[in-house]
């Protein structure tokens, strides 16, 4: 699997979960479920800024307008095209890497070098980590929550496919 195939299923998990809030009302957005980090709205937001600042991270900069988790909300129709657009920018960043490249990243009048694949994994498990808290709240609601397991991103990406003892697709 290449790299940047990881973030295609971070993109397809983004958007199956994101559109399954659509159901939500504002209520449930703003439930916070004990042990959770955040509610609902505040994930969704999360998710997105996290994204935004990660991407911005491996260009080694930050703090340029990302949406925090105090960010005024959106609305979840933009986040869903915000996620949707960082989402496609990690796969390119990914496709991009043909080598260890390292980042420098002001903060706080120093500068810290990291190697740039370090903000996709942190994207990655990141996105992974949220999206899981925002499914158990959905849960607690009683609400179907999308499967985000790779074996039906397989499905949905179209692997799979049976073969004859010879190699070929039936």
């Amino acid at each position: 699997m290449y790299g940047s195939d990881i973030f295609v299923y971070n993109k397809w998990a983004n958007l199956e979960l994101f559109n399954a809030c659509r159901k939500l009302t504002e209520e449930q957005l703003d439930f916070h479920l004990p042990g959770a980090s955040g509610s609902v709205r505040e994930l969704l937001v999360h998710l997105v800024g996290g994204q935004q600042t990660l991407i911005l991270r491996t260009k080694g900069r930050q703090h340029e307008g990302e949406l925090t988790r105090a960010s005024v909300w959106p609305g979840l129709e933009l986040l869903i095209t915000l996620i949707e657009s960082t989402s496609d920018e990690l796969i390119a960043i990914a496709n991009g890497m043909n080598n260890e490249v390292e980042v420098d990243l002001p903060y706080y009048g120093k500068v810290y070098r990291y190697p740039k694949s370090f903000f996709l994994l942190h994207a990655l498990t990141h996105g992974i980590e949220h999206r899981t808290e925002i499914k158990v709240t959905l849960n607690y609601f009683g609400i179907e929550t999308p499967d985000l397991d790779g074996w039906n991103y397989a499905d949905a990406a179209g692997y799979g496919k049976e073969v004859t003892p010879s190699g070929e697709e039936n």
